[in-house]
């Protein structure tokens, strides 16, 4: 079965990273046009990772880690996260600040 193709075309990453008025930083991986969007989804799920297809702006505000064990702010934890977005094929990760983090986690 082919891969899923949305009905519109991909949206390069540095063309949301351009736009004053989204109000975006990026704070990690490459720097180039190359890294295309072409789906945007919601999640705050621990694991998101059966339900990605590839291609996703997967966005997050960290609700999954706000009564989590010990390490769930902080590196470990997110290293694992953002792997498993990778592995899936997804093409970036949003992070919203509050109401659970007052800054995008360090990892």
């Amino acid at each position: 079965m082919p891969a899923a193709v949305p009905p519109t075309p991909p949206v390069p990453l540095t063309a949301l990273l351009a736009r004053d008025d989204l109000g975006l930083r990026q704070l990690a991986g490459p720097r180039d046009a190359a890294t295309v969007i072409l789906w945007a989804h919601t999640s705050e799920m621990s694991d998101p990772y059966p339900y990605l297809l590839g291609g996703e702006l997967l966005l997050t505000a960290g609700a999954h880690t706000a009564e989590a064990t010990d390490g769930a702010r902080s590196g470990p934890y997110w290293d694992a996260y953002v792997s498993r977005v990778v592995a899936a094929g997804g093409a970036a990760v949003g992070f919203g600040l509050a109401p659970v983090h007052d800054t995008v986690p360090y990892a």
